[in-house]
């Protein structure tokens, strides 16, 4: 198993996520958009996840090449981010940023598939090939926000189109032919996705990734209007997924003694008074790193244990689908409804009452898991 250049394509991807995800909306502050322009155009960055991998996935699951695809949409995310430098005005940065995203949002589902392949029964083992994405974002976050105070917002963009670059690099690097495509079936697609608990979990993703939506828009711009600096605001994202990395090291050991199940259910629960604290007490410190301590569990533990019910639930040919599915539904319409609604509620509302409504999201989430998500995926893994 190429084991560092898996990780190795990860940490690039997830440190380019750090750069996009904290700063952009700051960018777009510094662009002068209005908070539900903000809003609108961070969804456009989950809109695409919506079509862009099942599109992909379907051509994978039909050629048996996954890598071919990934190199390919990697160049052309590479490619088409470099229109964000020459437009200007709201919908010629929407048509830039769903072009760009309609790709970059491509190659991952189809690389997370080829990495299943090489784990095959080892599948617990995920999380320490996948810590080294979180060891990229946080790289990242933390060094981008100290450039910002120094440098300014406008780096941002700079900063992105590089590891976009290091992204298309790396992917040169992961061989397909030692990638073994399962030769299982279980049936149509659509035959799948007529079970309730297959249903019920991809509903759960659906909300938990919507919760998320004001965190990923508006977190930064909530946290610098408070009065926290750019590197302190960096730093909290850093703690956040520092946090994540930890829970990856030890990942496997839970999902042995728990089952995918259980995790997940916790998860949702921790979910729910995250986003409570982010609202109600974001001007105290020790609970705001206590928030983002808990992002451990919010992403982390949940994606953990979401990867694994993937694997298990979409088999054989459908594997690249079920990735594509899972990423679409949760972080593409889920992303995209949460930070769409998040613009919206910002004005209206205020910022803590958008993280309160975040938390419904995660609860609603809770109740769903716990009465209808598959009961036999408390099994142990293999």
């Amino acid at each position: 198993m190429p084991y560092w250049r898996l990780s190795g394509f990860y940490f690039f991807y997830f440190a380019s996520l750090g750069a996009l995800l904290p700063f952009w909306g700051l960018y777009l502050q510094g662009r002068d958009f209005s908070p539900a322009e903000i809003g609108e155009l961070m969804a456009v960055l989950m809109v695409t996840k919506l079509v862009a991998p099942n599109i992909w996935g379907w051509i994978a699951d039909h050629t048996g090449h996954r890598m071919p695809i990934v190199r390919l949409a990697s160049l052309l995310a590479l490619v088409s981010f470099v229109g964000v430098f020459f437009v200007q005005g709201f919908w010629p940065l929407v048509l830039v940023m769903m072009l760009f995203s309609f790709f970059w949002n491509a190659s991952l589902p189809q690389f997370e598939a080829v990495t299943m392949s090489y784990l095959r029964e080892r599948i617990r083992h995920y999380s320490r090939i996948r810590l080294w994405g979180s060891i990229g974002f946080i790289l990242s976050v933390t060094l981008l926000g100290f450039l910002l105070e120094e440098m300014g917002i406008g780096l941002v963009p700079q900063v992105v189109l590089l590891l976009y670059g290091c992204i298309f690099l790396y992917s040169m690097l992961v061989p397909e032919n030692d990638a073994v495509m399962p030769s299982q079936s279980q049936g149509s697609i659509l035959q799948v996705l007529r079970r309730g608990d297959i249903i019920a979990f991809l509903l759960v993703c659906f909300l938990m990734q919507a919760s998320h939506g004001a965190y990923y828009a508006f977190y930064s711009i909530y946290m610098e209007d408070i009065g926290y600096s750019r590197s302190v605001i960096g730093q909290l994202w850093a703690v956040g997924v520092i946090a994540e990395v930890m829970i990856f090291l030890v990942m496997h050991r839970l999902l042995h003694r728990w089952g995918a199940r259980k995790v997940l259910i916790a998860s949702l629960a921790i979910a729910v008074i995250r986003w409570w604290l982010v609202g109600s007490a974001s001007d105290n410190l020790p609970l705001v790193l206590l928030a983002q301590v808990m992002h451990a569990a919010t992403f982390g533990v949940f994606h953990a244990s979401a990867i694994h019910l993937v694997h298990h639930y979409f088999i054989g040919r459908h594997q690249g689908r079920g990735q594509a599915l899972y990423s679409s539904i949760s972080f593409g319409a889920g992303g995209a409804f949460g930070s769409l609604m998040s613009g919206y509620l910002w004005s209206g509302i205020g910022p803590a009452g958008t993280y309160w409504v975040a938390s419904g999201y995660a609860l609603a989430a809770f109740f769903i898991a716990w009465l209808w998500v598959d009961r036999q995926s408390q099994r142990q893994p293999a």
